[in-house]
């Protein structure tokens, strides 16, 4: 979890941070892959961030096998495509599992403070390809 410091007049309670992320495959015929993500790992950012200025513009050398995080939590979901095309009880499956992770998050003291979603759709008859994502921010005093 990574913490960061909420300031206030008269106190600064500290915070923790949790990103969840659901990635949803919208690849028809049921060939892509639908995962619920959370990470086990912890990162820095000021470990991989760099400084570009006028007089120093060199390139951030931070190397990816470091950003990488291999523990990390992966909870199978249904594709939204089967062979027969957009399936409901896929997404209705899908919502259940979500809602049980969120619940869960909850009865652990997290606060959902935002929700934020993205698609990258079939793009035409060569592309079949796509992504429904959606990033679930959590937040808890410490």
């Amino acid at each position: 979890m990574t913490q960061v410091s909420a300031q206030t007049e008269t106190t600064s309670p500290k915070f923790e941070i949790k990103v969840i992320t659901s990635v949803e495959s919208i690849v028809p015929n049921g060939l892509g892959r639908s995962r619920i993500i959370s990470y086990e790992e912890d990162r820095n950012y000021k470990e991989f961030t760099s400084e570009q200025t006028e007089d120093d513009n060199t390139r951030n050398k931070s190397k990816r096998g470091d950003i990488r995080v291999k523990d990390f939590e992966e909870t199978k979901l249904l594709n939204f495509y089967n062979i027969g095309g957009i399936r409901f009880q896929n997404i209705a499956a899908n919502d259940a599992v979500i809602s049980s992770k969120l619940t869960a998050m909850l009865a652990e003291g997290w606060d959902l403070a935002f929700v934020s979603s993205a698609v990258e759709s079939d793009a035409g008859k060569d592309d079949g390809k796509g992504i429904f994502i959606t990033r679930y921010i959590f937040k808890r005093a410490l």
